[in-house]
């Protein structure tokens, strides 16, 4: 039998314990850690240890106990002390200003009602309970009265509590039915699927589907390994503590090291519901994590007791669904189209569906590799993903569906635009024509080179492109400074005025900078950023022409790949000769100085909102221009969040964390000294 141990060792466990339990909280809920990733592992391997070496100091609270539990035989089921009730659905505003009259009538009141709107998450509702703190007990949503038990699953999520904190006013109730939304971010989905894909695995449709089946495995080791996350938004049965409003218990929940959405809208009229459900639309694609809708609740807890509910739904909340974007239709072609960079991509033609408020004809499918791994046939009953402004693109075939009547595809041998013999280079997917003069490159070549991010010529559509380039009119980049508006007037669909218009946004382009005209010239790997390092670095584009692979190798962000890809385009006389011709034509490059660093160098800023002066590229440019770096996230690392108009969940989160905010004009200021 062992003996007694060291008090040293039974303090420096709890120790360990409280401080990763802090350390979890900072990170999940408050997104301002204390301490390095590095650090933290080091925390978590010591207590690792001290565990191993004293196993009878095992507690099922340690930290340590994320990594997953022997596999179960089945799962167990409990039942929910209050029910967790589906929501009704609205689908569009007038639903949701009906959803207030009613509201008002059973409440017998004329003035307006509060509410809080939530982002609706794609996820797996979950209810956790805690006893004095402790996490006991953790079950699906099931059927709403009854669901499984999941608690060894859900205790290897890293942003699950294990212990409740003790932060803010709010004593720790002695039981509280937490409620949330298990997800799994799209990058981490994304991920997920390539692993599987790689160890011959089926992907899974959807993050949804994937956080689903990760929360049902009997093999909780399975689980901690899928990247699964959660937001809290509301509550069952708790005792000791008493609230005026959701929201006001929504702050207590992340005070107990819950996390809440960071969008979530406090406290707002009808009208301002509908405006947010309006700015959620538009931010949907650029989330880190699937939404399919918002949550509209009565903020008052009094109300939402006098309003009650029904056997099905709650009458204090309703969900504004938004449209779907995964449906399913039949793969009816596959067509082959030649990029600017030669390499040649499947494109699905499809059954015409509106997916996600928009029809979709047709959908990427990548390349050959991933067509195959997916076994998809022309013919396929597929389903179909589309999020923001992202190209719609197949997930997956619905193989119970087939008749025998499909069709397997392959790659064409040759160029369909010209004619060449392709090739696949070693270590690469894609298959490439090699062919300079391939005309569908060219178009595409051009089509980027007047792009926004480039020459950014207003005007000069895909279409026109392709006109010119049939007719002989665009040969290479360098035509384009030599159109004139009479031969544009003579394209289809173009009047005098399109074409007077063209003219002088053409004109107005024969100036740029260093790093947009790299990136204009559409280097394989080049993009803005790298185009933005090469500027930094070198004082001229013929310093750049000449120079050496080491040289671009020593550069930070710049790797042999990228290096031997630049030494390529520049070495080939093709290309030195159009660049001559570009600035035979009156091209003029605006130099950033190499190795001055601007007076900006070392800050962070983060955009948001509209704004009135320029457009936020222009603004990004700028700040770039003057050393600084530009971040879509706010962070405790942000110097400066600039706030144009309807800045949302940004400007929130800067004035939590104290982060200097300042208007257009403030930029604008900046900007001059």
């Amino acid at each position: 039998m062992p003996g007694p141990i060291d008090p040293a060792i039974v303090a420096e466990v709890e120790r360990l314990r409280k401080a990763l339990h802090h350390h979890n909280y900072r990170y999940y809920v408050l997104d301002d850690p204390e301490i390095s990733d590095a650090e933290y592992d080091r925390m978590m391997q010591e207590l690792k240890q001290l565990e191993e070496n004293y196993p009878q100091l095992a507690s099922p609270d340690s930290p340590t106990t994320r990594v997953g539990a022997p596999p179960l035989s089945r799962f167990d089921t409990v039942s929910h002390s209050l029910p967790m009730l589906s929501l009704d659905n609205a689908f569009n505003d007038d639903d949701i200003l009906e959803f207030d009259r009613r509201v008002k009538r059973q409440l017998n009141r004329e003035e307006e009602i509060v509410y809080t709107a939530e982002p609706k998450m794609d996820g797996v509702a979950v209810e956790l309970v805690y006893e004095n703190g402790r996490l006991v007990t953790a079950s699906t949503r099931g059927d709403g009265v009854t669901g499984e038990v999941i608690t060894a699953n859900v205790r290897t999520i890293g942003a699950v509590p294990l212990m409740m904190q003790t932060e803010g006013p709010a004593g720790i109730p002695d039981r509280l039915e937490v409620r949330g939304e298990v997800f799994i971010g799209i990058e981490a989905f994304k991920e997920l699927n390539r692993r599987r894909i790689r160890n011959e695995l089926p992907p899974f449709a959807n993050p949804r589907n994937a956080a689903a089946g990760s929360l049902r495995q009997l093999d909780s080791r399975i689980t901690a390994r899928r990247p699964l996350d959660v937001y809290f938004y509301g509550v069952g049965i708790i005792t000791d503590v008493v609230f005026e409003s959701h929201w006001q218990l929504l702050q207590a929940l992340k005070n107990w090291g819950f996390p809440i959405n960071p969008l979530i809208r406090p406290q707002v009229t009808i009208g301002e519901v509908l405006e947010f459900y309006r700015q959620l639309s538009r931010r949907r694609g650029q989330l880190p994590y699937d939404i399919d809708g918002m949550v509209v609740k009565v903020d008052s807890l009094a109300f939402q007791q006098q309003l009650g509910s029904t056997t099905r739904s709650p009458r204090w909340a309703i969900a504004y669904k938004f449209a779907a974007i995964q449906e399913t239709t039949v793969l009816e072609n596959i067509e082959v189209q030649v990029g600017r960079t030669g390499v040649l991509t499947p494109v699905a033609h499809l059954r015409p569906i509106r997916v996600g408020g928009a029809m979709v004809s047709r959908a990427t499918l990548h390349n050959e590799d991933e067509i195959e791994k997916k076994d998809i046939r022309i013919g396929d009953t597929v389903l179909v993903q589309r999020a923001g402004d992202v190209i719609p693109e197949v997930v997956k075939v619905i193989t119970s569906m087939r008749s025998g009547t499909e069709r397997k595809f392959y790659m064409p041998k040759t160029c369909p635009a010209c004619g060449t013999g392709v090739v696949r280079f070693e270590d690469e997917a894609g298959v490439y024509c090699i062919n300079a003069d391939c005309p569908a490159q060219l178009k595409e070549r051009i089509k980027h080179f007047a792009s926004k991010g480039a020459f950014d010529i207003d005007g000069l559509g895909d279409k026109l492109v392709d006109q010119l380039v049939d007719r002989g009119m665009l040969k290479s980049y360098a035509d384009l400074f030599k159109l004139d508006k009479v031969g544009l007037a003579a394209m289809e669909r173009m009047g005098d005025k399109s074409a007077d218009n063209l003219v002088h946004a053409i004109e107005g382009s024969r100036t740029i900078t260093f790093s947009r005209f790299l990136y204009a010239l559409g280097i394989r790997h080049v993009g803005e950023h790298v185009a933005r390092l090469l500027a930094k670095h070198f004082e001229s584009l013929p310093e750049l022409m000449s120079c050496e692979k080491e040289e671009l190798e020593d550069i930070p962000g710049i790797g042999s790949t990228i290096a031997d890809s630049v030494i390529h385009f520049f070495n080939r006389e093709e290309n030195r000769r159009t660049i001559e011709r570009i600035f035979d034509s009156g091209v003029r490059i605006v130099y950033e100085a190499a190795g001055d660093q601007g007076n900006f160098f070392g800050k962070t800023f983060v955009l948001t909102g509209t704004l009135k002066t320029m457009t936020r590229r222009q603004a990004k440019e700028a700040l770039e221009n003057a050393g600084a770096r530009v971040s879509s996230a706010v962070s405790r690392n942000t110097d400066f969040v600039v706030a144009g108009d309807a800045p949302g969940s940004k400007l929130e989160k800067a004035r939590q964390l104290g982060v200097t905010v300042i208007d257009e004009a403030g930029l604008q200021e900046l900007l001059s000294s």
